[in-house]
């Protein structure tokens, strides 16, 4: 699958809409999308050779224009042959898709960052969208999906009105898989010592951007400082209400820092108390820096600005509070009210650093923009790339001990982990997150086979190599990871067992197991295994997913294929009441027993002889 992403610019441009598209690019191509960019800018020396800029001549209307834009297109289109057309819009360069041909042969997604707002603040906007609509339209009118980020910015937008059957909610996200950067601040870039609240605004100083609100708001609260991260075309004008808001003979309650990097604007999120929003017109659509105030688990003020998906992020992660846009008295009454209660700002900066990870990181956006690329050119495939080893876990209300397990794991194995929590009703999922896991949250409850199989699946489908599976509620498995793992390359599948003499009920079902199956296995842990790809694949079939009993089933299941099995011993780690949870009495081992005859007969394997492959 190869796809074309046209956008405004990229970075280390910097811009809510770069940093997105930045990020989903990077998950496309990690998850096998073959992905690139075409945007304006000068081309950079260390840019990667999916991201080609092109120059810009000047700026009309807060629009960059590149005289260049058209041919590069053209010729973006001829070389990387896309299967999809990626626009990101508002964008005047995307319109020249318009008129080309090899454009047209294929299927257009638009992303839909923003209305052109005919703004009350800005004449020039509202004259220079009456030229921009008509081709505005009819690029929608050509596109064969939208992508709107937020339901409120769908519903008010007028510009998507006719075409709400082709539009789709998408919320925007970021990348979590690393920590964000960080610097050392300058004393000049740090809050004045003894303040009681630190606020921070970040943005591009503009009209749409409400500073204006900030400035008037926090010019006479005491122990409050603002600081406001950015430039732009407002920047002296804001130094004057600065210093005509300040009374006399106080410090400034407000200060413009100017443009900041990206390891200096994550120092600020870090030490800031309170991050705030006050934007005054839709341009704001959905605030990407709020996703990054919620990754320092800061909590937010935005305002309550109608039709803007800015308030409903911060509603749907219960980040923050709302304030009337303009509103300098209640944007004031409420600053201060979170100045004198860090209790709540610090049950909303958790609450949002909880959510990020439920409902705004860039994984369940690729993988919905990625559902309808598949829909959009059928003919094309993602061919996720080859990789090695995936470590599986199976939860279910393991939130006391799942930090402690995925520590152990990175500490024992370098490979990624993903994590299938069964339905649990505790914190399970929000902290396996948190200590690195990627989580995949299962719609219907399963059993633990039912979990590790969905694992095993998405292994197969992201290309690894093999994986390992481990059953959460078995916590002695753990240790034994470069034990199991020393038996890659031996068989298709290692099963590991303990080599302790365990009870007599179990020794007598084992022995009776071995007479009908014909599998010369001692024992074996069901949730600790390791399979390599042709074993993943039998393990994700569909027999595979319909057998009631999988520890016997599987074993024969992949016999039966011709495939190699060996044995793994492991030590024990910890005491023996919490070891498996069958065969502590003779019901379990007749249980057991009958099942694996059934499941032998079924298989047509019974009698003595174990076949070759079944051991190494």
């Amino acid at each position: 699958m190869r796809v074309l992403h046209v956008g405004k610019f990229y970075p280390p441009y910097r811009g809510g809409m770069e940093v997105f598209l930045a990020d989903l690019i990077s998950e496309q191509r990690r998850q096998g999308i073959d992905a690139h960019a075409l945007v304006h800018g000068e081309p950079l020396p260390d840019d990667p050779p999916w991201v080609q800029r092109v120059p810009v001549q000047f700026n009309l209307v807060y629009a960059p224009m590149a005289l260049g834009f058209r041919r590069a297109l053209n010729q973006a289109i001829d070389r990387v042959k896309p299967h999809v057309l990626h626009l990101h819009m508002p964008n005047n360069s995307a319109l020249w898709a318009l008129t080309l041909p090899g454009a047209r042969k294929v299927p257009w997604v638009v992303h839909w960052h923003s209305d052109v707002v005919v703004s009350n603040i800005k004449w020039s906007v509202a004259l220079a969208y009456m030229l921009y609509r008509p081709f505005e339209q009819a690029l929608l009118e050509r596109a064969q999906q939208v992508f709107a980020t937020s339901p409120p910015y769908l519903e008010a937008s007028a510009a998507l009105r006719r075409w709400r059957g082709k539009c789709e909610v998408v919320p925007l996200g970021i990348d979590l898989r690393n920590a964000p950067p960080n610097s050392d601040l300058p004393e000049s870039m740090q809050w004045r010592a003894g303040m009681q609240l630190r606020l921070l605004s970040i943005g591009r100083l503009t009209y749409y951007k409400g500073f204006e609100t900030l400035i008037r708001a926090v010019a006479t609260l005491p122990g409050v400082e603002l600081l406001i991260a950015g430039d732009g075309e407002l920047h002296d004008a804001l130094h004057v209400l600065i210093a005509s808001a300040t009374p006399p003979g106080a410090l400034p309650a407000t200060r413009l820092l100017g443009a900041v990097d990206e390891a200096q604007k994550h120092a600020l999120l870090a030490q800031c108390d309170l991050f705030c929003l006050a934007s005054r017109e839709r341009t704001e659509a959905f605030g990407i820096v709020l996703l990054e105030a919620m990754q320092h688990a800061k909590p937010c003020l935005v305002t309550d600005l109608p039709g803007s998906g800015m308030p409903w992020v911060v509603s749907h992660a219960r980040c923050g509070l709302h304030v009337p846009y303009e509103d300098v008295d209640a944007w004031r009454s409420t600053i201060a009210r979170l100045q004198h209660d860090p209790g709540l700002r610090a049950r909303l900066g958790q609450a949002g650093a909880k959510a990020l990870h439920r409902h705004f990181g860039i994984g369940p956006c690729e993988r919905v923009t990625a559902r309808h690329y598949r829909g959009l050119a059928p003919g094309s495939t993602i061919a996720p790339p080859t990789r090695g080893l995936m470590v599986v876990i199976s939860t279910h209300n393991n939130a006391a001990d799942i930090a402690h397990l995925l520590q152990r794991v990175r500490a024992l194995v370098n490979a990624p982990v993903l994590v299938v929590d069964n339905r649990s009703t505790d914190a399970t999922d929000h902290l396996a997150e948190r200590n690195g896991a990627r989580v995949l949250r299962p719609l219907l409850a399963m059993t633990p086979w039912g979990s590790l199989q969905t694992g095993i699946r998405h292994a197969l489908a992201q290309g690894y190599e093999s994986v390992v599976t481990i059953d959460a509620q078995g916590r002695y498995e753990v240790e034994e990871l470069p034990t199991l793992l020393a038996a890659r390359g031996q068989a298709d599948m290692a099963v590991a067992y303990f080599a302790a003499r365990d009870s007599l009920p179990r020794r007598a079902a084992w022995q009776w197991f071995r007479w009908i199956t014909g599998l010369g296995l001692r024992d074996f842990v069901s949730g600790f295994r390791l399979y390599n790809r042709a074993a993943m694949e039998v393990a994700a079939s569909a027999e595979a997913t319909l057998l009631d009993y999988q520890d016997i089933g599987t074993l024969l299941l992949m016999r039966r294929q011709g495939l190699r099995i060996t044995e793994v011993a492991l030590a024990m780690h910890t005491p023996k009441v919490d070891r498996s949870r069958i065969f502590r009495s003779w019901a379990n081992a007749v249980r057991y027993v009958a099942v694996s005859s059934l499941l032998s007969i079924a298989h047509g394997r019974r009698g003595h002889t174990a076949p070759n492959n079944a051991r190494n």
